[in-house]
């Protein structure tokens, strides 16, 4: 009977949670329609928001970053919403910025192109899957991305590629190598609600701050949850 009741109060407590989460995401989702109310052209972009794709949060994020601060370099881990999203806002506001897209996989950008035309200044990289071990755990990585990505950028979207249960999207740590304390930068971690993004940036901000590059951080949850990670001269997204 005790056993019984536990499981009861076990099953309550994860419907209550995915309530609680689910009202979080139809808040974001209204959040996030007001803060385009008036561009047409994100209004009418046909953007599918969630599964494998970032939630409201996440596209909301992403709007008041390029809205506000207009970065001149942006890199993209992960083919998809989000590349769709940059690219037309590119286009839009005629930036002069740089797009890098990352993906693993050919056929799927053969795909995307036939459905999806880009901005001028988005490039899309293929760097194959591969397996490597990051502390006795294996995880996805894109190969020779250390030879593809040579240059720094003022904004890194990371959703991409696929999650591994342990260090999950740990390319971005090798990046931060490059960096010194007179880089700015603002970083985008989707899926921080899952172990192995969280122990990613855990050792990311362990390298950044062993570098002596102050940070600022914050979490917006909805359906899953996004980490912001950003410099002292783009602090203020953080309180978005």
């Amino acid at each position: 009977m005790i056993s019984k009741i536990k499981k009861i109060i076990k099953e309550n407590r994860n419907f209550q949670k995915q309530q609680v989460t689910l009202l979080k995401e139809l808040d974001w989702a209204n959040t996030y329609h007001d803060s385009i109310r008036g561009k047409a052209w994100l209004e009418n972009l046909s953007l599918n928001v969630g599964r494998w794709a970032g939630n409201y949060s996440f596209f909301y994020v992403l709007n008041r970053v390029l809205y506000d601060y207009k970065p001149k370099r942006i890199l993209e881990m992960g083919l998809g919403e989000s590349t769709k999203f940059i690219s037309s806002y590119l286009e839009h506001y005629l930036l002069e910025s740089s797009h890098v897209v990352i993906e693993h996989d050919i056929n799927w950008k053969k795909t995307y192109l036939q459905a999806q035309s880009t901005s001028t200044r988005t490039t899309i990289e293929i760097c194959p899957l591969e397996q490597k071990t990051i502390n006795n755990h294996p995880t996805n990585s894109y190969k020779g991305i250390a030879n593809t990505i040579t240059t720094k950028f003022d904004l890194y979207v990371i959703d991409g590629p696929f999650g591994s249960s342990h260090y999950s999207r740990y390319d971005i740590v090798h990046l931060m190598d490059q960096f010194s304390k007179r880089d700015e930068f603002i970083i985008i971690l989707d899926d921080y609600n899952r172990l192995g993004e969280q122990e990613t940036a855990k050792d990311l901000l362990s390298i950044l701050n062993d570098k002596k590059i102050k940070t600022h951080t914050a979490v917006y949850a909805g359906s899953k949850s996004v980490l912001i990670i950003a410099t002292e001269k783009y602090k203020f997204v953080t309180s978005l």
